[in-house]
């Protein structure tokens, strides 16, 4: 019979999923086949699977620290966020609803069974698995009906290991009171505890530990210092996103949008040496000096439209482009350079049209059908072969479209504009491709690259296990799986 543990947190973005991914890798260099698995995702990051779903970024992080290709029983339920009160729903890696948050409390007890579905195929595939929590068990208010934390750990009979994030401060206050407000057969789901993000030296901690193994009865695992590689990793969440992420002579800045999705086609260039990316947040200007602007992926087109003009971003790519820079928009950001994005059929909000940046000639209509592929493409300026994936709605057509920005096996992707300058793809996660990123760059300016990135994320992984290895008693804790 496999096993399986858990990992909660005792908030959002305390390192549960760079955790579960060590763990992962740990469990693989022991020769066991594990598998990550995380019952309730919410995030606009997602991957596409070989199974033709989509599922979370980080599960498919998780999969390759596993050696596995992703499929959508390693997240079979994923909340893409559309707008402030609600979200899309998908469900085994198939939309099934967009919702409102109070709608999707009443939707959710029905959800238990796919989760449990998911998770037994998986169970019956490895030798372990390690499920990634949401959030907190700490947020009683949505206890009744839970699928993310407690609610599946008694339904599937997981231990639970609960981490605490030192770098925020009040640590001992989070798992101390974490155990305070849970129901007791809740708390008794737990077998121990990690303190992670410590910076300096952890012995100073020692006390505060001690106190909190005494008060909890809880077993500590362990004092985890901050893995400052982690940058290396691909982010979960749009407030990991730093203001400016490198150091190099070419500086490209991206938009940050309300909705972003999909940001984690920026990793390859933060990791360039020669690159300086530049994150522009709302209230901030496009900086004048830069030689690319990236209008990335969205997951509301026409809202972050609206979004990009209350910037006074449309004014800054006007003057950025009379300055003889380069614009690359990627999927909603492709959209957002066209003409006009029509939504008739009222599928990412009210039904209607929005004028576009107008900097290619193309039309956007948006329809329900959603495509979720795996892609490899021919570059159509360079020839250069690039790998990546496709997910998202709408159909953009128009006379720009006949300077493709690739060339796939069944059609043509994107378009150019006349100059050259003005580019548009539906193709995400292109830049992980070394040979076209370095080609992109050239034009750019920038030297030619020598970074391979998937042995850098491969090495990234390894550091990680071996930091896992270092701190944590990874035996005692694999000893609870059951």
């Amino acid at each position: 019979m496999s096993k399986a543990i858990m990992v909660q947190g005792c908030g959002s973005n305390v390192g549960k999923s760079v955790l579960v991914a060590g763990l992962c890798r740990v469990a693989r260099r022991r020769g066991l086949r594990v598998a990550p698995f995380k019952p309730q995702n919410m995030s606009n990051n997602a991957a596409v699977t070989c199974d033709g779903g989509e599922i979370g970024r980080a599960q498919a992080l998780q999969a390759l620290a596993c050696g596995l290709d992703p499929v959508i029983d390693m997240n079979p339920v994923l909340l893409k966020p559309e707008h402030e009160t609600g979200a899309q729903v998908v469900v085994q890696g198939k939309r099934l609803a967009t919702v409102k948050a109070r709608d999707y409390a009443a939707m959710k007890p029905n959800l238990m069974r796919a989760v449990l579905d998911s998770f037994q195929r998986l169970r019956a595939a490895h030798d372990l698995v390690i499920v990634e929590g949401a959030g907190s068990p700490a947020e009683i208010n949505l206890r009744a009906g839970d699928i993310a934390n407690m609610g599946f750990a008694r339904a599937a009979n997981v231990p639970v290991i609960l981490v605490g994030d030192i770098d925020r401060g009040g640590v001992i206050a989070q798992i101390i009171g974490t155990q305070a407000v849970l129901d007791p057969q809740d708390a008794a789901m737990i077998a121990g505890f990690i303190i992670n993000k410590f910076r300096g030296d952890p012995s100073l901690f020692d006390d505060g530990y001690r106190q909190i193994e005494a008060r909890s009865a809880w077993r500590g695992f362990g004092v985890l210092p901050w893995f400052s590689q982690a940058t290396h990793l691909p982010a979960e969440d749009a407030l990991d996103l730093g203001t400016t992420r490198g150091n190099g002579h070419i500086r490209i800045a991206c938009l940050v949008f309300s909705r972003i999705a999909n940001f984690d086609d920026l990793d390859p260039l933060q990791a360039e040496p020669a690159v300086d990316l530049v994150m522009v947040r709302p209230g901030q200007a496009i900086p004048g000096d830069v030689r690319l602007v990236i209008l990335p992926g969205s997951k509301s087109t026409r809202a972050d439209l609206a979004f990009l003009r209350a910037q006074g971003w449309d004014i800054d790519l006007a003057a950025h482009i009379r300055r003889g820079g380069h614009v690359l928009g990627i999927c909603g950001g492709y959209q957002m350079l066209g003409q006009q994005v029509c939504d008739p059929e009222a599928v990412e909000g009210p039904a209607g049209n929005t004028e576009g940046l107008g900097l290619l000639n193309v039309t956007t209509l948006m329809s329900p059908e959603k495509r979720l592929e795996r892609v490899q493409a021919r570059h159509a300026p360079s020839g250069l072969d690039v790998a990546g994936y496709e997910i998202h709605i709408g159909r953009t057509t128009g006379p720009d479209c006949a300077r493709p920005f690739a060339h796939l096996h069944t059609h043509d992707d994107g378009a150019i504009d006349p100059s050259g300058r003005i580019m548009g793809t539906y193709l995400h996660g292109l830049f992980a491709s070394d040979r076209f990123r370095s080609h992109y760059l050239a034009v750019l300016g920038a030297p030619p690259s020598t970074l391979n990135h998937a042995a850098l994320v491969e090495g990234t992984l390894d550091a990680l296990a071996d930091h896992l290895e270092a701190h944590l008693d990874i035996d005692q804790l694999f000893s609870f799986a059951r």
